[in-house]
């Protein structure tokens, strides 16, 4: 069972910057993937940025220039820098994790945070 603690949402002005934090109760090197996805009411979650396998990033369309996802792997903690934010970036945020078990894989997710950007 991997456990996802996360911190840092909060309220914001448009234009302003946020960081999110995630940490895991294992080694991020033990896990497949870890990263962060957003939801709003009445929408699918969606992702947002993650590592997976061998460092990778995947960035979603819409933050791409204006968010930064990067870890500390001796904290077990993935971050996410939000900056130039937007009215519609206003969510949940989850962190995500998945681990491979076998011959299957299980995401483990978060408590959530909510960011709000507003005036």
């Amino acid at each position: 069972q991997v456990q996802l603690v996360e911190s840092g949402g909060g309220l914001v002005q448009p234009g302003g910057s946020l960081r999110l934090s995630c940490a895991a109760s294992e080694s991020i090197f033990s896990l497949y993937a870890m990263g962060w996805y957003r939801q709003v009411p009445g929408k699918q979650r969606e992702l947002v940025a993650i590592f997976t396998s061998g460092s990778r990033t995947n960035y979603a369309d819409s933050v791409k220039g204006r968010f930064t996802i990067s870890r500390d792997n001796a904290k077990n903690t993935v971050y996410l820098q939000m900056n130039s934010l937007k009215p519609e970036d206003t969510a949940v945020y989850y962190c995500n994790a998945v681990k491979v078990l076998g011959s299957y894989s299980r995401d483990y997710w978060g408590q959530g945070t909510q960011v709000t950007v507003s005036s």
